[in-house]
């Protein structure tokens, strides 16, 4: 069982883009668009909001994410009135709706669980905020000096962009480590695809802890490999 996602927006395409967007990264995560009227105009629906949580609800939490201020309101009171059980297994989360929905989805791909995946969707609003981008080029912060460290250059056409990304960070998760790239989280989405890696870059992969040299190893191997584009 992986956590679900519902989108709320005033906008049904809008909604449904954004499942076909994070399908591409996250195609095992239950999903559902709850966008429109009941009548297939703009704005929102608790009907449609509450058949979406109980169609993604599999036993591991559902994580709702908002566009818009009255989103946020239809779906609270959607919320208000689940049985117990339920409701206390619904997170709505305050998360910029595009990168935070993508950032949950990888997060619940990776079968983390729902306190996981609602850290994952906020972390979309601290990884864009000003200041925090890396600037493209710049050197990584210093190394742990008991650290396990291999820097590799970054061959596919396109560079990390989402699905690499994505892929880079759902194997990473996988490993008994904390991992890093260029001084960022290793294992947050968008962290990485902050970096702006092009083909061409360097990317400096440091891990500490029990599986450090297995992910180091396993990391790289994935970028020289060029994650099937090169």
């Amino acid at each position: 069982m992986t956590v679900g996602i519902v989108f709320v927006s005033h906008s049904a395409k809008i909604a449904e883009g954004l499942i076909d967007l994070a399908r591409q990264m996250a195609h095992d995560v239950e999903m559902q668009s709850a966008g429109g009227t009941d009548e297939g105009g703009i704005g929102t629906s608790y009907d449609r909001v509450t058949a979406a949580i109980d169609a993604v609800n599999t036993g591991a939490g559902v994580v709702v994410l908002c566009d818009l201020g009255s989103a946020y309101m239809t779906a609270e009171t959607a919320v208000d009135f689940l049985d117990d059980d339920v409701r206390n297994e619904v997170r709505i989360v305050d998360a910029p709706l595009v990168e935070g929905g993508v950032a949950a989805a990888v997060a619940a791909q990776t079968g983390g669980h729902l306190d996981a995946v609602v850290a994952a969707a906020r972390s979309a609003g601290e990884a864009f905020a000003p200041g925090s981008r890396a600037e493209p080029g710049t050197l990584p912060v210093p190394q742990d000096p008991d650290a396990v460290v291999a820097t590799v250059t970054v061959v596919n056409e396109e560079g990390l962009h989402a699905r690499p990304a994505a892929e880079f960070v759902k194997l990473a998760s996988t490993y008994d480590a904390k991992i890093t790239v260029n001084g960022v989280d290793g294992k947050s989405l968008l962290r990485i695809m902050t970096l702006a890696l092009t083909r061409g870059s360097d990317a400096t992969i440091s891990a500490t802890g029990e599986q450090a040299r297995e992910a180091v190893d396993g990391l790289a191997g994935l970028i020289r490999s060029g994650f099937g584009e090169a």
